[in-house]
């Protein structure tokens, strides 16, 4: 690359950075008042919540409190690292390495970037010096490595987590304080000291009475099987019907092979699960005298035929004998 060049790529450098860094100032600026006045109004109706008893409400609210104050605090630092960096462009312009003063700042302002969706101008420096130092040197500030120099207090303020219990209380107290509200904080300070259990882990192991009654049972059952595979066999014997096979000795040959008779056991309430009702003996009697009936019905049609063969045959002879006589 030419000298020309070289001068041409820092001049450009240069003139974007110092344009954004001073979007980025004038916009956290103006941020910061709007925040001002969503925060008055977000603790004015918690505190509006705690005097009509509505403390629920008032404990999920004040989290979103605790946010846009941590985010506030944030911008504040920013606009400080903004500053500062804008100061010295002409010495980041000057040098290829990243300076060792501004390395907490500039890290702070690249590792922020995709964490501020109001300050687009961020995301552009956060090119600008992936441009300048590598993708490498970004990836590290992204990942926060131990040698990456992201501020503390800009990872702590952006961080996603939920705050803990004291915290809340504690604000909590300062608006009630701040509008003069005498609010009891018993119950709540004894519902953030709750520890609620963590539906997403999985089934807890069962403790106390339950799990000293349960080997017992298994135990006593079949002793030889292992603890960890009784309450698989019970199941199992619980949800399939019994079913008793006798058969007779095997042998090697294929026609010695003879099976025994087969009977299953259907138990009524299994039965009544799989749809196998078993036939009571009235219907079986009411079936077998339908059937006796029934072929009572065909032997004396069968006799109806016979005669009404014999009628009709007797009947042609007698009109054959008066033809011959005439």
């Amino acid at each position: 690359m030419s000298l020309l060049n070289q001068l041409f790529n820092r001049g450009v450098f240069a003139g974007k950075c110092k344009t954004c860094l001073s979007l980025a100032i004038s916009r956290i600026k103006l941020l910061q008042n709007k925040r001002d006045l969503q925060l008055k109004n977000m603790r004015k109706e918690i505190a509006q919540f705690l005097q009509t008893g509505q403390e629920p409400i008032a404990r999920i609210r004040v989290e979103h409190v605790i946010r846009e104050q941590n985010i506030w605090a944030a911008y504040e630092i920013l606009e400080l690292f903004c500053e500062f960096v804008l100061a010295r462009v002409p010495i980041i312009e000057s040098q290829k390495e990243c300076p060792v003063e501004l390395r907490e700042a500039i890290a702070s302002i690249i590792f922020a970037a995709p964490r501020c969706s109001d300050l687009p101008d961020l995301l552009q420096l956060k090119n600008l010096f992936a441009v300048k130092y590598g993708k490498e040197f970004v990836s590290a500030i992204s990942e926060l490595r131990p040698d990456s120099g992201v501020n503390r207090s800009i990872i702590e303020k952006l961080a996603v987590s939920a705050p803990p219990g004291e915290l809340k209380l504690k604000v909590m107290k300062e608006i009630a304080k701040e509008h003069g509200l005498d609010w009891d904080s018993s119950s709540t300070a004894s519902e953030f000291s709750k520890t609620h259990e963590d539906l997403l882990g999985g089934p807890k192991v069962v403790h106390g009475a339950a799990a000293s009654q349960a080997p017992s049972q298994y135990s006593s059952s079949n002793p030889s099987t292992p603890y960890g595979e009784s309450p698989v066999v019970s199941v199992v014997e619980k949800q399939e019907p019994e079913c008793h096979h006798t058969f007779t000795r095997t042998s090697n040959s294929a026609s010695d092979i003879k099976p025994g008779p087969k009977n299953f056991d259907v138990k009524p309430e299994v039965a009544s699960k799989l749809d196998i009702r078993p036939p009571p003996s009235d219907v079986l009697e009411k079936a077998r005298a339908a059937i006796a009936s029934a072929e009572r019905a065909t032997a004396a049609a069968r006799v109806a035929a016979e005669l009404a063969n014999v009628n009709l045959g007797a009947m042609k002879l007698e009109g054959g004998g008066q033809a011959s006589e005439c």
